[in-house]
């Protein structure tokens, strides 16, 4: 019952059993399951507040539409009945800090109470009984009821699988697919720690019920046991036993060796300092990087690999080596290979230009100096010699050479300041801080006397994580081994700000560095009109073999018959099946170019000018920010005009990720700000009720009776970050927050609100302005905050010398923190607040301390110490060793800090439900803060029945999911709009809803809602959702987001978008469209999206109408010359067809061509369901053109050839093949042309120079061909030919007669369908060209109207 394990072995728990699953807390035995089945829960602050609640609520009865245990609202609890089945109270208390999985995450304050209370309203007040019942089994959220929204325990063994095994079938080969997925899994998606959970679950083992996010499954004991305990605390694990540590000095004992791994190095290398010579022997890589595709020797290989792996290159190479086999060829032999050479050739020089620059990139960087100690002095030398172990010094405002451990600097205990924007896109500036050992090397005699090595992790790519220590052995610093961590590593790419200089050792060069390492290609994307067209071309290509097969039957048949009179054709004798087989070769290449040989590259030409059309798009530029749209790739822009789903981050992609310090709870009283008049605080029945604004808050520092918590708790916020300070006299205060999230910068300036300003960091302490008194904090330890731990911590010596630990988190970490004992009078309050924060849609984080004992923390540090310098999981130990002392917390209170709706989301996400596009927000957050900002931004409206699901089991998780699809179905002939039902489901649900039993009922419920909130999802369950509906529905799914924990979703679906945001641009790097705001999103999709679909379809199905009326014309003249294979045309005007003749105007189709404008497309956003459908492309319209250019063909020939059956001129002279050919050529140009005329909706110049151009060049050409061709014997056909076409009025006639019969069909049908059988966008048409007023209801100014 607990997920993976669907057996019942877990039911019942043995005495004496370690507490290390979930399973047993839901025995089908017990009738309520939101009842914990051990007492230990009852006892938590947090579950007195749920029973206040079940109390509040006793009598009321409610319809149980949970699907969980079945029990009602009002029944009692039964603690000890529960007691006396699963063990005493004691089994399972705090005190013995055992496994924290204990504890469910539902246990402590995450109660999901839904503020809104939503009747049925006017809208259901006409249905009868049964479909009230109905909707009541749908809509959650009028029900009094807790949902506690859960996060997620991480993936299961099937996710992870799935998540790997499911490689993209865009992919073009077994291998390629293979490789793709091995990259982008292990390389690309090793983010930095927002994305840890991520990378963690792909590579690692589960760990417990909690998986990816990395929570121990290792006991973890009080700190106040003996060492023995202690010892065993880590399971065993002897690197980090407490009996390794006598003294507190232990880490400054000599150590002869390393203590770490196993020694054999496996897991690490070593790296010699300053000494070339024994680094050689372990032939560490130069650093010389190349981000070039090819150089002299791989170019052609690989280029022709690329372009021949195109099934259409492929076939045409086929055509060309067979057209040089003699007599097999009715053409020139060169009529296919060298156009087919052009068209490699002008992708060369294309490929060419792009990896020349990167040629000239790399050569400009590899050439770029650095200073290298070399004996007592620093030389210059270019970064391609810098070898591993060199030691160097970097200077201010230079890039960082290669990755580099940093031994001193100029500033004061070794710290420095860089500038990653060309790692993760992050302007912030960020502290790097060497050794205090090595902050005294000074001078380059110090560096030279430095003698030792270094053991550090093997090459990965992880920019935020680094495992290393540096044996010394003598010299300056004597013998001694020292820890490194990311504090001393300075990576290649990053930039050196605010300090003169540095001196550090090189340890990773070349393609080693991390941003080497990470500069994975991203995964391979193929549209669904790639597809389809490329399943066109094997069907025509079949077509083609077809039409050979019965040319060469037909050539074997009259052959057979006919060969008595035949002679003068001297037919060998015999050879019959030699002879059907080159007859078959031979109408291959009569009927070749039913294929267009230019469609792939025309194709690519026109989807490369619709992004120059978005990148161009000035309505989509972000003055504030200076920020183009970028498509960063053009292969996918027809995808955006087809768009069904679309799944966005909420926090900096529908929000502006911009914090701002709001209100705060502390000691339970709450604090804003901003106060409005009926909210001020005041005295009811002996409580206060209301807020406090910010002066009585200052005013009530002074008290003494509240003094001691409000001072720990803004004292807190200005300690407990890693934010960097700068003076910046513009900056309010004229300090400038660096803070590596908006939240903890918005943090630290609510500090000042106090009067408790930060403004000095120095390596071992920070400065705070108390009230205008300044107080020095020693910083003794920091536990980081990441998506795994999704908390920070840090343990300070305050000025009266006392040890203090402050944490700050979310609320579910936090509250299963807290000594009960101490936190009880006020976690109710602030549980009770966090619910009204996020009901206001603010984001909360809660706050909370301890005082650490001396004896405590040397144990501690001691432990502490010596994981941060093991080589092997050294994160994972990391994190352990802060499990111990992040416990007995007392909660001081909570923030609230606001987070604004970008401009113009409403109205875009409204819009983009109108267009048919289903959003669904994967985000976080809490559930109440993502429901409201669901409501704020129109992502659920207000007449939205919400099915909310927070279940704890994966039984419950079904049987909720199964009841809701059955209400669904059971109400399906009724008058029951089920357009209005929104999803809501929490990230522990949402692990059982991708189980692979139960995610069809999961996605079929989700499908059939407008909205779907996933709230405290992990970034590999975003991911997840994307691959789910990407594999079960052939759908076309867009991913947004802005932050490195979106990358996974944004690669995972058909087209990723990136926002240019406050967290970097990650995301915009690995996306393929990067806009700087979520309402250019209308516009990409309605606008550019629909043009780009529109265009390249009419584009695709014109080259091959285009053809086909050409090359059928071949195969009906077979009939007339006993399938000899005879060509009716002249061999380089074939050719001419396609490259120059009709080149132009699906150029002009597919660039220019709009069958809307922008101002209707964005009016009218039901246009855009036409893509979704795929109405412009398809089977069905493929095969439509393919028949109407058998007629057309069928026209032009039978019925020209009846015209010109007499072809005896005035003179007597008879015209001949050639005249004959060039008049039935013509004509089908002309027909082809009209074609391209009556398909186009929006004429511009470039569309007069292509369509009308094209035949006058054309003609231009023909009488120039014909002098000039037969001159240099290139062709002797058209010798003499242009006075007996040009001058005869049988040439004009048939042009103009047969296009024109041709087109009449073409434009009655044209007709019948605008005026009998209308289209949607036919309307529009009319509205556009006529500027007819639109006089539809504006439905906002409705909805007040009425609602007044």
């Amino acid at each position: 019952y607990g997920g993976d394990d669907e057996s019942q072995e877990n039911l019942v728990r043995s005495p004496g059993t370690e507490n290390t699953s979930h399973s047993y807390l839901h025995s089908p035995l017990v009738d309520d399951d939101s009842v914990s089945v051990h007492s230990a829960k009852a006892r938590h602050p947090a579950h007195q507040l749920s029973l206040r609640r079940e109390a509040g609520r006793e009598g009321r009865t409610h319809r149980d539409i949970n699907g969980g245990g079945g029990a009602l609202y009002g029944e009692p609890l039964h603690e000890a009945e529960h007691e006396d089945d699963y063990g005493p109270q004691n089994a399972y208390a705090p005190s013995d800090y055992g496994s924290h999985d204990a504890y469910t995450p539902s246990d402590y304050g995450q109660s999901g109470i839904v503020p809104m209370s939503k009747p049925f309203g006017r809208r259901r007040s006409s249905i009868d009984s049964d479909q009230q019942r109905i909707m009541e089994k749908l809509d959650d959220s009028h029900l009094d009821r807790e949902f506690e929204s859960q996060p997620s325990r991480g993936p299961t063994t099937y996710q992870r699988m799935q998540f790997m095994n499911d490689a993209d079938e865009e992919n073009d080969t077994p291998l390629r697919r293979a490789s793709t997925l091995l990259k982008r899994q292990l390389s690309k998606r090793r983010q930095p720690s927002a994305d840890g959970a991520l990378r963690r679950s792909l590579l690692a083992h589960e760990n417990g019920p909690y998986g990816s996010y990395g929570e121990s499954n290792i006991p973890l004991r009080s700190l106040t046991e003996d060492d023995e305990r202690l010892a065993t605390g880590y399971n065993g694990n002897a690197s980090i036993s407490m009996s390794n540590f006598e003294s507190p000095a232990a880490e400054e004992q000599e150590t002869p060796g390393p203590a770490f791994g196993s020694g054999t190095g496996d897991n690490f290398r070593t790296v010699h300092i300053g000494n070339r010579e024994s680094n050689a022997q372990y032939k560490y890589k130069h650093n010389r990087v190349s981000t070039a595709k090819y150089n002299l020797l791989t170019f052609l290989p690989k280029f022709l690999f690329e372009q021949f792996s195109k099934y259409a290159n492929v076939f045409f190479l086929f055509t060309g080596c067979i057209q040089q086999i003699n007599g097999v060829t009715p053409t020139s032999r060169w009529t296919t290979i060298v156009p087919l050479a052009v068209v490699l050739a002008a992708t060369a020089v294309k490929e060419l230009a792009e990896d020349l620059k990167r040629h000239s990139s790399d050569a400009e960087m590899n050439k770029s100096t650095a200073r290298v100690l070399d004996g007592v002095a620093f030389v210059e030398k270019a970064w391609r010699d810098i070898e591993v172990g060199d030691i160097v010094r970097v200077e201010n405002k230079e890039a960082i050479p290669a990755d580099i451990v940093m031994l001193s600097s100029s500033e004061p205990e070794g710290m420095c300041y860089i500038e990653t924007s060309n790692l993760d896109g992050e302007t912030n500036l960020k502290v790097k801080q060497g050794l205090p050992e090595t902050a005294k090397l000074l001078t380059p005699n110090d560096l030279q006397d430095l003698r030792g090595h270094m053991k550090t992790e093997l090459p990965n790519d992880s920019l935020y994580t680094f495992e290393g220590t540096l044996v010394s052995e003598g010299g300056k610093i004597g013998f001694k081994e020292l820890s490194l961590d990311p504090t001393q590593v300075l990576l290649r790419g990053a930039i050196l700000r605010n300090t003169d200089w540095i001196y550090a050792v090189v340890i990773f060069t070349g393609h080693e560095t991390k941003l080497m390492r990470n500069a994975t290609a991203a995964p391979i994307k193929r549209t669904s009109v790639e597809k389809t067209t490329n399943r066109q071309i094997i069907f025509l290509f079949i077509i083609l073999v077809l039409l050979a097969v019965l040319s060469a039957l037909g050539s074997q048949i009259m052959t057979s018959r006919n060969r008595d009179h035949l002679g003068y054709l001297y037919l060998p004798s015999g050879g019959g099946a030699k002879t059907f087989v080159l007859n078959i070769l031979t109408f291959i290449i009569l009927y070749n170019n039913l294929i267009p040989i230019s469609l792939i590259v025309t194709m690519e030409v026109v989807k490369f000018q619709q992004a120059q059309l978005i990148n161009a798009d000035m309505d989509m530029y972000d003055e504030s920010s200076d920020t183009p749209a970028l498509a960063r790739t053009s292969s996918l822009v027809e995808e955006l005009g087809q768009v069904e789903y679309i799944f966005s981050d909420k926090t900096g992609t529908l929000t502006q990720n911009i914090m701002e310090f709001r209100q705060c709870s502390i000691g339970g009283a709450m604090y804003s700000d901003v106060v409005e008049a009926g909210k001020r605080a005041r005295v009811v029945d002996g409580e206060v009720v209301g807020q406090y604004d910010l002066t009585q808050l200052r005013e009530q520092l002074m008290d003494s009776e509240r003094n001691a918590m409000v001072f720990e708790f803004f004292q807190l916020l200005a300690t407990c970050h890693t934010v960097i300070p700068e003076r910046q006299p513009a900056a309010p205060g004229g300090i400038e927050y660096q803070a590596s999230s908006p939240d903890e910068g918005a943090l630290v300036k609510g500090a000042t609100l106090a009067d408790f300003v930060f403004h000095t960091r120095k390596p071992r302490s920070i400065t705070v302005s108390v009230m205008g008194v300044d107080k020095e904090y020693e910083v003794l330890n920091v536990n980081e905050f990441n998506s795994t731990r999704k908390r920070m911590s840090v343990l300070l010596r305050c000025p009266d010398g006392s040890i203090k630990l402050y944490c700050k988190g979310a609320d579910t970490v936090i509250l299963e923190r807290l000594d009960e004992a101490a936190s009880n009078h006020c976690v109710q309050t602030t549980l009770r607040h966090l619910e009204e924060y996020a009901t206001e849609g603010l984001r909360t984080l809660c706050i909370a301390m301890r005082d650490v004992g001396a004896d405590e923390y040397r144990k501690w540090s001691a432990m502490y110490a010596k994981a941060s310098t093991t080589l092997t999981n050294r994160q994972q130990e990391l994190d352990r060793a802060a499990e111990l002392i992040e416990r007995d917390l007392v909660l001081l209170g909570a923030t609230a800090i606001e987070d604004k709706l970008q401009d113009g989301v409403p109205q875009t996400i409204y819009t983009l439900a109108q267009a048919g596009i289903k959003i669904w927000v994967l985000t976080g957050d809490r559930q109440e803060t993502a429901i409201n900002i669901g409501y704020s931004c129109k992502l659920i409206q207000e007449d939205f029945s919400l099915i909310i699901c927070n279940e704890t089991t994966h039984w419950e998780t079904k049987e909720f999911l199964q009841k809701k699809l059955d209400a669904i179905h059971e109400g399906r002939g009724s008058n029951i709009d089920f357009d209005s039902l929104a999803l809501i489901i929490d990230g522990r649900s949402l692990d059982f809803a991708l189980e692979k039993d139960i995610e069809a009922l999961f996605l079929e419920l989700a499908t059939l809602c407008k909205a779907v909130v996933c709230c405290r999802v992990s970034p590999l369950q975003k991911a997840l959702v994307v691959k789910l509906v990407k594999r079960r529905r052939k759908a076309i799914l867009l991913a947004i987001g802005d932050g490195a924990n979106d990358v996974s979703m944004i690669q995972a679906a058909h087209v990723g978008v990136g926002i240019s945001g406050q967290e970097g641009l990650q995301a915009a790097r690995s996306a393929d469209f990067a806009i700087a705001q979520f309402r250019y999103l209308r516009k990409l999709l309605l606008v550019h999206g629909a043009w780009s679909y529109h265009r390249l379809s009419k584009m695709i199905l014109f080259s091959f109408y285009k053809n086909i009326t050409l090359y059928i014309t071949q195969f009906w003249f077979a009939f007339f010359n006993v399938f000899s294979g005879q060509t009716v045309y002249e061999s380089w005007s074939i050719t001419f067809y396609t490259v120059f003749f009709t080149a132009l105007p699906p150029f002009a189709i597919g660039v220019f061509d709009q069958f809307l404008n922008a101002r209707s497309l964005d009016r009218y956003p039901e246009m855009y369901k036409m893509g979704q459908k795929g109405a412009f492309f398809n089977v069905r319209a493929f095969w439509g053109w393919a028949v109407n250019a058998f007629y057309h063909s069928l026209i032009l020939f039978f019925l020209g050839t009846l015209i010109l059956l007499i072809d005896t001129e005035a003179d007597g002279i008879v015209s001949g093949q050639w005249v004959y050919g060039v008049i039935i050529y013509t004509a089908v140009l002309t027909t082809v042309l009209l074609k391209a005329a009556l398909i186009t909706n929006m004429w511009t110049k470039w569309t007069v120079l292509a369509i009308p151009g094209s035949l006058v060049l054309w003609l231009v050409f023909l009488p120039v061909y014909a002098v000039v061709a037969p001159k240099f014997n290139t062709s002797t056909e058209y010798e003499g030919i242009v006075g007996h076409v040009y001058a005869n009025p049988r040439f004009w006639l048939p042009v103009v007669l047969l296009s024109v019969l041709c087109m009449v069909r073409d434009y009655g049908y044209k007709y019948l369908k605008r005026m009998y059988f209308t289209k949607p966008y036919h309307i529009v048409q009319e509205i556009q060209k006529f500027n007819i007023p639109d006089y539809r209801p504006r439905m906002e100014r409705f909805k007040k109207a009425v609602h007044k």
